[in-house]
């Protein structure tokens, strides 16, 4: 999109307080040493930051971390060093570093050394920034919640009186900065002014991330709702997101060419691009309400993160520990379009250029020693398999499962690992897979098939090397089965997504998602469940029921008038003569959740006795991923099984499974189902 003359070269030039890069495409400015992001000067214009922010409050790095006796902080983390690492005309490359020591203990300052570093290249139009993060020899213990980059852009606005009649003044044409957010093709909008988040334009609701728009500057959007959390995305599928400027057509985005460095796995969800408040750093600060400058339009890159998991993906160090790790490079890519031209081809053109970036990936250009190049790098190639005796105990070749490597652990240990790399894929055809461009250590290789309950995790750790390729041949992911299938509810995708979304509250609706396919993202859906249920709760019985009609998306809560109250649903079912059991055979009820909340989960089969004490089975208080409140359909993955007795059932006769939700103070306490099986004895026939 945007060119320069082959002539234009690479320039830092230093001064007293900031350094500034130029490639005569883009401009970009720093402060010196903290390494601030101060300005970006780009298509006329001068700055696509936010000018009525401080400097240090543009574009930075932050953390959120807490020492062992709970406290918590908020670290802007500033740099103390600066370095000219590279200076060639071709290419430049600037450190901004600081480095923990005692003296620092008792204050705000995260116990890490850090090293950000950003480059930028000649012929481009961007910068690519990236970070290495190490323990210091003598730091203390502490726990990491949230790293990342943020970038806060323009939201300046001015008003034109048209030609008008009206001598009042007439109508007014509204012009603004960047004003409209891209993340996906049919995830994309013109959103909210910030200012049309506060009152009286804005009525904060349930959270303070989730604001009505009563009067907003836009007429078009009075009405909606406006949260943050509608626009998380998963790991996988978060590879480009920004906003674009209409006058003049500019766009600037985010683009992520790897998510080797990203916690939790593919599936792990995270924020993107938001209106404030910037909760990615003014809710920690405690910033007045009335700070605009502070809640611009802001993109940001989620490095560390516990959104949708919980503090089971906190970072969690211990004294002594040995460890590194490189966040990075991502690439901040800006564009732009002639007059005339329809801006939102500047979406396509992000596209186009954030597939290039992949390929590009591992990239040849950053000069630390800790980023691993091409050569440095192995791979890994097999063929997954799939068999399940109960069903037709054949081997079958999934296609579009999930593979990938990660620090060794148990199965499934992968969705709550935060501290190595991890590299996925997606199997091809005939189950075939081939993981490229992997870091070279020890891992553990791990797979999950959607429709297919369980994980795989291969006996072996895998070794890497450089310029290695590892074949381990056929694995075979043999899924959790006892015997044959008698009723099961959902799929086992590790989503709630096919059960019961309801459309959401008229009064609380956000556009973008009405008739979409992510129904789930609209606010105030757990609120529907006593709406549908007003006197008693869900009852699904097997054979009848549609778990896509009948079965809610959410297990929540009931509100009561002295606060909040547990919930239980009910499975009928019936069951035929059977065999006498031998010692040690029972059935088997699984119960897999995508999700779930300060939930606790307590199973009981009882004829017409809902509350027979105690319950046969309990998870105990389980989870902090709050996906009901943050508009997810799923969370971290549980998978529990529950041996159930012949005595507790009645053969060829009816029978009730009661599931209660036990743990009830406050609407977002729940969980979500991904899938629910029982299994009958593998010897027992039925009649």
């Amino acid at each position: 999109m945007q060119t320069m003359a082959p002539s234009s070269e690479v320039t830092i030039t230093d001064q007293e307080c900031h350094v500034v890069l130029d490639n005569g495409i883009l401009r970009v400015t720093l402060m010196k040493p903290s390494g601030m992001i101060s300005g970006i000067s780009f298509n006329g214009l001068d700055n696509l930051m936010e000018v009525s922010n401080e400097e240090s409050d543009r574009g930075y790095w932050s953390a959120n971390w807490s020492d062992l006796n709970g406290s918590g902080h908020f670290d802007r983390m500033k740099g103390s060093n600066f370095r000219v690492i590279v200076e060639n005309g071709e290419q430049a490359e600037i450190s901004f570093s600081r480095n923990w020591d005692a003296s620092l203990a008792g204050t705000a300052v995260i116990p890490l050394n850090i090293d950000w570093r950003i480059v930028m290249v000649r012929g481009v139009s961007g910068v690519y920034i990236y970070s290495i993060f190490a323990f210091p020899d003598d730091g203390p213990a502490f726990n990491l919640a949230e790293a990342r980059a943020v970038f806060k852009l323009r939201k300046d606005m001015w008003v034109i009186a048209a030609i008008s009649a009206d001598e009042n003044g007439g109508n007014h044409r509204v012009s603004r900065r960047f004003h409209y957010m891209a993340m996906a093709d049919n995830r994309q909008r013109i959103m909210p002014m910030p200012e049309d988040r506060l009152p009286p334009r804005g009525r904060p609701l349930a959270y303070p991330e989730a604001v009505k728009l009563e009067n907003p500057i836009d007429p078009a959007l009075i009405g909606e709702v406006d949260d943050k959390y509608q626009y998380s995305c998963e790991n996988e599928k978060n590879r480009v997101h920004g906003w674009i400027c209409f006058d003049p057509p500019t766009g600037f985005w985010q683009i992520t060419p790897s998510n080797e460095f990203r916690t939790g796995g593919p599936s792990k969800q995270d924020l993107t691009s938001h209106v404030g408040p910037t909760t990615l750093a003014v809710s920690q600060l405690n910033a007045p309400a009335s700070c605009f400058g502070r809640r611009s339009p802001s993109s940001g890159q989620m490095f560390v993160s516990t959104h949708y998991a919980g503090e089971d993906l906190e970072l969690k160090f211990t004294q002594g520990e040995l460890w590194k790790k490189v966040f990075g490079p991502v690439f901040i890519y800006v564009n732009s379009n002639d007059f005339g031209a329809d801006p939102l081809y500047l979406w396509e053109d992000a596209k186009s250029k954030m597939l290039a970036e992949k390929e590009s990936w591992p990239y040849d250009f950053p000069e630390s020693v800790d980023f691993q190049k091409r050569e440095q790098r192995g791979c890994l190639r097999g063929r997954l398999l799939v068999k399940d005796r109960f069903l037709d105990n054949v081997e079958i070749a999934p296609q579009g499962a999930h593979v990938g490597l990660a620090l060794p652990g148990l199965p499934g240990s992968w969705q709550r690992e935060s501290k190595g790399y991890q590299f996925w894929t997606r199997t091809r055809s005939e189950g075939r897979f081939a993981i490229s461009e992997v870091r070279e250590g020890e891992y553990g290789l791990y797979a999950w098939v959607p429709g297919v309950l369980g994980d795989f995790k291969l006996d072996q750790t895998v070794t890497i090397t450089p310029g290695s390729c590892v074949n381990v041949g056929e694995i075979v992911l043999e899924p959790p089965r006892s015997g044959p299938t008698l009723w099961e509810i959902g799929i086992p995708d590790r989503s709630a997504a096919e059960f019961f979304i309801p459309e959401p509250n008229p009064v609380y609706v956000n556009k973008l998602y009405s008739g979409h396919p992510d129904r789930f993202r609209q606010y105030g859906l757990w609120e529907r469940y006593v709406e549908l249920y007003p006197d008693a709760d869900l009852v699904y019985t097997v054979g009848e029921s549609d778990y896509a009609k009948d079965w809610f998306y959410a297990h929540v809560t009931r509100k009561a008038d002295d606060g909040y109250k547990s919930t239980t649903w009910q499975i009928k079912f019936t069951l035929g003569r059977c065999r006498r059991l031998e010692d040690g055979e029972s059935y088997k009820l699984r119960i897999a959740l995508a999700a779930a909340k300060n939930a606790e989960l307590q199973w009981q089969v009882r004829v017409n006795d809902p509350d027979a004490s105690p319950a046969h089975f309990t998870t105990g208080l389980i989870g902090g991923d709050n996906s009901i409140a943050r508009h997810g359909i799923h969370g971290l993955y549980w998978l529990f099984q529950v041996d159930v007795q012949r005595e507790w059932l009645v053969m060829n006769g009816d029978n009730t499974i009661y599931l209660t939700q036990a743990a009830a103070s406050s609407p977002f306490q729940g969980l979500m189902y991904d899938y629910l099986r029982l299994e009958a004895p593998c010897k027992s026939p039925f009649l």
